[in-house]
């Protein structure tokens, strides 16, 4: 059994050295840096027909683009392989295999590839790799990728112990037929896979029990050679978890770290892992009860180490597994442990015991990871930047205003009071610079700060808010025509915006991105929902959990239309877009319509010929609030643009 401080099993007799270069001879010189291609490794594996539990299998057909994906991993099946002692049963494992295979083309599960983490036998023993080759055969049939390594069950020594039956069986040789194999050092025992899933290559390095130094100089190697793909190291033996298994459930302490280095994971973590930043994955069996870590490595980067294992459960684990669900959309990784041999059983005649192993959920077997992956694989897979975009090319027709912040100052100085930003649509609705009274100097300064799809590389970064009311904002001048523009054939506005993490509902909430001058009163507005106060234009940041907010008085109405978003994020840029078809108004956040988007007449924009502000929100006449966070690039145009038209448009 593989337990806290288990001895490598005595099945296996170490080999003579002799052995040992016979059987690397074998393998071929070229064989170990980076070669797809491997001599025999012993006899080649049988490709039995399916066996087990009936029913037709496959075929194999993952989704190699789809942003969500799932990586299978297979602990310690050691109980299934006792053929010493007479006791095989390959039923369980075949079941999990088929479910691999059936899963691969469900978009649901979408099952890209497949990892044994070792002790596949409790005996290394030739009989019970007979077995186990029939049933790696349903796998290699129908063209299922997956890797395994050798447990200290499987083997004895380390990786220069020459021929075995597990080398025999699972040695490169096996895998010649395979597209995602990618090589084998010296020895056969360390091997690299490559599979493809949303649109890229993941490398998997598959560890002997016990490496030398030419596995692990192999295995850097193997890394060098494909720069740009992120790792996931599987292994029999790196972590240990560091609570007692005494009870069940399990008293697992903090489920999110209660798992430590191994005396060899710490090897592995000094030699391949720590100055390796794309290993951002590791999976090992060999203890109990499951359990994860994150450990920084030498970039200042998340390791996620994880040790899965079943064995001491019923039936062995009975071919347990756990099924990682990424998500690159959501970045973040779902993690989920069942048992599809008990799943295939008729519920109402499973004992107690296997209902009971149906699935596994508690804390450590079923959990979530939070992974930016585009930010965790950075260092080695460069953000590609989008580049800025002339002025020109964003003045689509109808354009009436349109304000860019790049080029114009240094970033983190301030702008002074009147100072001009010029509007580049060219029909004079430039912006002047304005200050609250007794606000600091540095209350509006220039950033290079912006969304990524934004095609000006630049910002503004407000600081006000109110008590007291203080903040730098921006003005058009008493004679824009944008002032008198009522935008009777509908119209677009679009912006950038983003909230720092200090931004405070109380000081914060209800400040305008952009807004119209004249309140409603002064317009003659009443009726529901009419505040008198107000302005007759505004997008603004709610105070509750920074919803943004199109509220405006149109021509047909006396009354307002208000269009709400959902909560903004702090730190995170976002686009907002309000686009009026001369019937209705909708607002979209990131090209997304929004679920408050009343189904309500709404012609045009109420006007008084007043100036628009930006950054700044009055109340019954009088400036109340100033905005704080950044905004970006402002276009408005005189008629309705579809999303593909925005400016965030590729």
């Amino acid at each position: 059994m593989c337990t806290h401080g288990d001895a490598p099993s005595e099945g296996s007799a170490g080999q003579s050295r002799r052995g040992f270069l016979r059987n690397a001879a074998l393998a071929g010189a070229g064989t170990a840096a980076l070669g797809a291609g491997t001599s025999a490794l012993g006899a080649a594996p049988a490709f039995a027909a399916d066996a087990g539990r009936g029913g037709k299998v496959g075929p194999w057909r993952p989704d190699p683009d789809a942003l969500q994906f799932t990586l299978a991993v297979m602990p310690d099946t050691q109980f299934l392989y006792w053929g010493s002692q007479d006791s095989v049963n390959r039923t369980p494992q075949e079941e999990s295999f088929r479910y691999i295979i059936d899963n691969s083309k469900d978009s649901t599960h979408n099952i890209v590839f497949m990892a044994h983490l070792g002790d596949l036998t409790q005996d290394a023993d030739a009989s019970s790799f007979q077995q186990v080759d029939k049933a790696f055969a349903l796998l290699d049939s129908h063209g299922a990728a997956y890797s395994v390594v050798a447990g200290n069950h499987d083997v004895s020594g380390d990786d220069s112990r020459g021929d075995t039956p597990y080398l025999q069986t699972l040695g490169p040789q096996r895998f010649k037929r395979a597209r995602t194999f990618a090589g084998a050092d010296a020895t056969g025992y360390n091997t690299a896979h490559v599979f493809q899933a949303a649109g890229r290559s993941w490398l998997v390095l598959a560890l002997d029990w016990r490496t030398t130094n030419q596995g692990f100089e192999w295995a850097n190697d193997v890394i060098k050679a494909h720069p740009r793909m992120p790792v996931i190291l599987t292994a029999h033996d790196i972590v240990y978890s560091d609570y007692d298994d005494n009870v069940f459930p399990y008293e697992s302490g903090d489920p999110e770290n209660n798992a430590a280095l191994s005396d060899y994971g710490k090897t592995i973590w000094d030699r391949l892992i720590n100055e390796n930043d794309q290993i951002f994955l590791t999976l090992n069996g060999h203890y109990w009860p499951s359990g994860r870590t994150n450990k920084k490595n030498a970039a200042g980067n998340d390791v996620h180490m994880h040790i899965t294992n079943y064995q001491n459960r019923y039936f062995g684990g009975g071919g347990m597994i756990r099924l990682y669900h990424f998500d690159l959309a959501r970045d973040t990784i779902d993690v989920e442990t069942i048992n599809p041999w008990i799943l295939a059983q008729d519920p109402e005649s499973r004992t107690e015991l296997a209902a009971e192993h149906a699935r596994i959920t508690g804390p450590v077997d079923d959990f979530s990871i939070a992974i930016d992956f585009e930010k965790r694989f950075s260092g080695f897979i460069p953000v590609p930047v989008r580049p800025s975009r002339p002025a020109a090319r964003e003045l689509v027709k109808g354009t009436v205003a349109y304000w860019r912040f790049d080029g114009q100052g240094k970033p983190g100085t301030p702008l002074t009071t009147g100072e001009t930003i010029r509007d580049l649509s060219g029909r004079g609705n430039d912006l002047t610079v304005a200050t609250v009274p007794g606000t600091a100097a540095d209350a509006l300064t220039w950033s290079a700060d912006h969304h990524p799809d934004q095609p000006g590389h630049a910002s503004l970064k407000f600081a006000g808010g109110r008590n007291p009311l203080h903040g730098t904002y921006l003005t058009t001048r008493a004679q824009a025509p944008l002032n008198e523009e009522t935008f009777r054939s509908g119209y677009t506005i679009e912006t950038f915006v983003m909230m720092p993490l200090d931004w405070d509902a109380g000081k914060n909430g209800w400040a305008a991105i952009l807004s119209r001058r004249g309140s409603a009163e002064a317009a003659g507005k009443h009726g529901r929902n009419t505040d008198p106060g107000e302005p007759l234009v505004q997008l603004a940041i709610s105070n509750n959990g920074r919803e943004p907010q199109f509220n405006h008085y149109p021509l047909n109405n006396t009354y307002p239309t208000t269009n709400w978003g959902h909560g903004l994020v702090e730190l995170k840029w976002w686009h907002l877009a309000v686009v009026n078809d001369s019937h209705r108004t909708r607002l979209y956040v990131e090209s997304a319509p929004v679920v408050d988007n009343p189904n309500r007449e709404s012609h045009g924009l109420t006007s008084l010929g007043l100036p628009w502000l930006v950054g700044g929100h009055e109340y019954a006449g009088q400036i109340d609030i100033v905005f704080h966070g950044n905004v970006g690039d402002i276009r408005i145009v005189n008629r309705p643009l579809a999303t593909k038209e925005f400016l965030t448009a590729r």
